[in-house]
């Protein structure tokens, strides 16, 4: 079984002082790095344990918060924080950058291979960071299907995978289809995968609170989107290079 270390970080970002989970592989030498955004609700122990598991395999892993250490039961009050950060790409992009300094400033990090993984919420600051031309090997979304400023996709310069559900009422046809003439137009290496008969958030375990219309846990995809993550993270940031 590889040792993974574990430590909470704090970090301002946002106005708030952000509570993120750090996850280091075995040994000292350093290694490829994977920032990972959580879903609106925020950053809870399901989400450090991808952090968790992305160490296992050899990374160094930082689960970075959204919302100052809550991590949101009420969805009324959750979405009356996230709707306006993700109407606001500037925010977004503060609240990565400030996370991706703490991963870089991590000695065990190799600061010039630094991959970006989100889900939900999560997603679209990753997207917003690669839009924001931030040096990154590979970008990984669920359920993100967020479209940038005009023009600001051409600054994404590493391959760029998403996947989302079916059945998402969130994330439908329409903004599917503008996510992806956005990275058409932009000549961004792009994937994206439709889970068929999910429903948003469909990754994330079902949990004790009341939740929105059209979200819904499937495990067989989740394993699966997992798995597709994993895969992308292999072929565009090998833990050996």
């Amino acid at each position: 079984m590889t040792t993974v270390t574990t430590r909470t970080v704090h970090y301002p970002a946002d106005g708030l002082t952000m509570i993120g989970h750090l996850a280091l592989p075995a040994g000292t030498g350093r290694r490829p790095a994977v920032l990972i955004g959580p879903e609106g609700p925020g950053l809870n122990d399901f989400q450090r344990r991808r952090a968790d598991a992305l160490a296992e395999l050899g990374y160094v892993a930082l689960a970075f918060d959204l919302h100052g250490g809550r991590w949101f039961t009420d969805p009324q009050e959750m979405l009356a924080r996230v709707t306006p950060l993700l109407a606001d790409p500037d925010r977004m992009r503060g609240i990565g950058h400030a996370a991706l300094d703490v991963l870089r400033a991590e000695p065990r990090t190799d600061p010039d291979r630094i991959a970006a993984v989100g889900y939900g919420t999560g997603g679209a600051i990753a997207l917003e960071l690669g839009r924001d031309g931030v040096g990154l090997r590979a970008i990984g979304t669920v359920n993100a299907l967020t479209t940038g400023r005009p023009g600001e996709a051409a600054r994404i310069r590493c391959p760029v995978w998403a996947g989302v559900g079916s059945e998402d009422p969130i994330m439908p046809p329409a903004p599917r289809d503008a996510f992806t003439a956005e990275m058409q137009a932009a000549g961004v290496d792009w994937r994206l995968v439709v889970y068929g008969g999910a429903l948003h958030a469909f990754h994330h375990p079902p949990v004790d609170q009341t939740v929105l219309p059209g979200v819904g846990y499937h495990p067989q995809h989740a394993q699966r989107a997992w798995r597709d993550i994993v895969g992308l993270l292999a072929e565009c940031l090998p833990v050996a290079e």
